[in-house]
């Protein structure tokens, strides 16, 4: 019982320093890309500043939800409230699917200006520079938050590092716009335009990739064949135990739920079912985490 409580304390604390340090991070970042915008000449800096302000509400959105997510399961939720933290995968999924979406909107618009003939801004060199050190930090920051993600097998924190990495992204488009134009010359101002146009569409199918196994989740999808077949294996280590059938699975939020039968020989006692049941519960916890939730069902091999 105490280990379970320290485990999930030291989980937490995990996730809140990783999105701390993101969280000021980004403040930092937001203000320096922004006045290096407005004193650069730089809308395409500017728009990056912008998108890492968007980061602001992703951090917060991780802190709230996972607080809740890892509240013990009560009256109203019996099987805990680990679909928080999916929800809060969605959540991010779909802020940088709008980002996306406004990214591309805006610099179709400025390439379709620049094709009719008008002249676009030229950038100088502190965006330049401005965009260089936000692709540094914002790489090392997702690097940092994915491995904290990946330990504390949290969903929310993996979709927060990539929101980290969507920043580094855009800041490379940025900076090879900003690059062409100040570089090559005016005439070649629409290549910052050009560039953002293709990391938008990077944004939008990292957006994809977070939404659709949220939504996969909050469906009651099962987990992979792979892993049931998996858990099949564990269930059937022990002696005792033979034709596992009617297994559900799914996952609630970085934990996951098994239900399944099995057949135990007829002679067997109750105590003797009782032991061999939560060995396997045992098994599958170590396996998969001690919040896994198991329901076993022991019925009699047919005769």
């Amino acid at each position: 019982m105490f280990s379970n409580y320290s485990e999930t304390v030291n989980r937490e604390q995990q996730i809140y320093r990783a999105t701390w340090i993101g969280f000021f991070a980004n403040l930092l970042l937001s203000a320096g890309k922004i006045a290096a915008g407005i004193i650069g000449r730089s809308g395409a800096m500017i728009a990056d500043g912008i998108h890492s302000i968007s980061d602001f509400v992703t951090d917060l959105v991780v802190m709230i939800f996972v607080k809740v997510s890892a509240m013990p399961k009560d009256e109203d939720h019996d099987y805990g409230h680990g679909k928080f933290e999916t929800l809060a995968t969605i959540i991010i999924g779909l802020a940088l699917f709008c980002v996306a979406v406004g990214i591309f909107w805006k610099n179709v618009c400025l390439v379709a200006a620049a094709v009719n003939g008008q002249t676009l801004e030229q950038p100088e060199a502190i965006a330049f520079v401005a965009a260089a050190v936000s692709i540094v930090i914002k790489e090392a920051l997702y690097q940092y938050t994915r491995r904290v993600g990946e330990r504390v097998d949290s969903a929310v924190v993996v979709a927060n590092a990539w929101h980290h990495r969507s920043d580094a992204l855009s800041s490379i488009g940025t900076l090879l716009g900003i690059g062409g134009a100040y570089f090559l010359g005016q005439k070649w101002a629409v290549l910052d335009p050009i560039a953002a146009l293709i990391v938008s569409i990077l944004i939008g199918k990292v957006a994809y990739e977070l939404i659709t196994p949220g939504i996969g989740e909050m469906l009651e999808r099962s987990l992979p064949k792979e892993q049931e077949d998996e858990i099949e294996s564990i269930v059937l280590s022990n002696k005792h135990f033979s034709d596992v059938h009617n297994l559900k699975t799914r996952r609630i939020g970085s934990d996951i739920a098994i239900e399944l039968h099995v057949r135990v020989p007829g002679n067997m006692t109750v105590s003797e079912s009782h032991e061999a049941t939560v060995d396997v519960e045992h098994r599958l916890r170590e396996r998969y985490g001690q919040r896994t939730q198991v329901i076993l069902h022991v019925e009699p091999v047919k005769v």
